[in-house]
């Protein structure tokens, strides 16, 4: 088994002059330049690191950043299979700061949550990258659901959420002028951002730092070195792990972090450790609403959530362009990085039916998972729900397009597990 990341000390000097074949040491660019990322050498050969995270999303970029900072002696190389970095769950997500409302007290997540959304603002200020702190309502527009949002009032109290209240509907108006509610739970510390640009940010100071980004470099195996090229001077192989791609190219390491997203099951699985739990991947579907009729939404509105249910449900997402998305419902995925309805990859199909506990999740949730289909297929059951928010809310249909009215085009996105990794990826 590949080993875990431990506690670093007595770590090796990084060489500063860098590596053959693509690997080059960070140095600051030119004012008014992108920042470059190294890339692949064509040839097949083999570079060392102390540690290497593979993934370069959010989570294994803000890993990176953290590591070197406070291990600034360390090598630290970051692979990521895309062109460029942050393109999936990071660049495909509503942009949500979320605040740890609905987690359970005294959990990890909660914890994680609520520091993160502090820090994410801080960090925000400092790098100058916008954001909005919008707020969030979650609405009970059925009197059953007022105990349930009780509940989560006080389970946010409990997590140390900040300004969270309990409104009434006049104050609901004052707030979300077109939004109709009996009672909600307002949450002035939820906000939006761009994460795919704070993600890129991360990895401008990671470089800065003397990290090493490899893009292009798809993991295919890992593996412990059978040879010893080098050995530290306590007898001890120095690089022992072998990180090799689909090109056949490697890179050696003592330590592997590994932060892959829709994969991570399967690189777990490389690393010899448990590939549980299984991904399992879903799709959401957006509407947008017409740039016309953006006026009626504020900020984040939410439903109440329903516990027997894994999802959040429909709700309303302003974003950082102006735009305003409705949705999203969850629909089974037939490709992990499927964004659209009919993407379709066999062995992923395959590891769904086999391994996953599909079999279990749809026997759990048959009737919700029935409705999200239900939705899927048919727009006027999803704007039917969001009228329960919003009665002006209107779709009216004309040879099958959906055009002329308030809704107008469809945003497809792909999610595996719902976590709020964005915003908890700074702790």
């Amino acid at each position: 088994m590949v080993p875990a990341l431990r506690y670093l000390s007595g770590a090796c000097s990084r060489a500063r002059g860098g590596f053959p074949g693509g690997f080059s040491a960070a140095r600051r660019p030119a004012q008014g330049r992108p920042w470059p990322l190294c890339q692949g050498g064509r040839r097949a050969s083999t570079r060392s690191f102390d540690v290497v995270i593979i993934g370069g999303g959010i989570v294994g970029l803000a890993s990176a950043r953290a590591l070197i900072l406070r291990h600034p002696t360390l090598s630290i190389g970051v692979l990521e299979k895309e062109k460029h970095l942050a393109v999936h769950q990071t660049g495909h997500n509503s942009g949500v700061i979320h605040s740890g409302i609905y987690y359970k007290p005294e959990s990890l997540k909660a914890k994680l949550c609520v520091q993160g959304a502090a820090l994410i603002y801080e960090y925000c200020k400092q790098k100058g990258i916008s954001y909005k702190q919008c707020g969030k309502l979650i609405v009970a527009v059925e009197q059953e659901e007022i105990p349930r949002l009780q509940a989560l009032y006080e389970r946010g109290l409990q997590n140390g959420v900040q300004g969270l209240r309990l409104i009434q509907q006049e104050d609901i108006k004052k707030k979300e002028p077109y939004c109709r509610g009996l009672m909600a739970i307002d949450c002035p510390y939820t906000g939006i951002v761009d994460y795919r640009q704070v993600a890129l940010s991360f990895a401008q100071d990671f470089q800065e730092a003397g990290g090493f980004v490899l893009t292009n470099f798809e993991v295919k195996d890992i593996e412990m070195a059978k040879e010893i090229p080098s050995r530290s001077k306590d007898g001890k192989m120095k690089y022992p792990i072998i990180i090799r791609n689909t090109k056949g190219e490697e890179v050696q390491c003592q330590y592997v972090v590994t932060c892959a997203g829709l994969y991570s099951d399967r690189i777990s699985e490389l690393s010899g450790c448990n590939p549980d739990p299984q991904i399992v991947p879903f799709r959401g579907d957006y509407l947008l609403l017409k740039p016309e009729k953006c006026y009626l939404v504020k900020g984040n509105i939410y439903p109440v959530p329903d516990s027997r249910f894994p999802f959040l449900g429909v709700h309303f997402t302003p974003r950082m362009d102006g735009s305003i998305w409705l949705g999203p419902n969850a629909v089974l995925a037939f490709k992990r990085e499927g964004y659209k309805p009919f993407d379709f990859n066999a062995r992923d199909v395959m590891d769904i039916i086999i391994k996953s506990g599909l079999i279990k999740l749809v026997f759990q949730n048959f009737s919700y998972g029935v409705n999200e289909m239900y939705k899927a297929c048919f727009l006027s059951a999803t704007v039917k729900h969001l009228q329960k928010f919003i009665p002006e809310i209107t779709l009216q249909q004309q040879t099958m397009k959906v055009s002329d009215n308030d809704i107008y085009c469809f945003l497809w996105h792909c999610f595996g597990l719902l976590l709020t990794g964005s915003t908890c990826s700074f702790k």
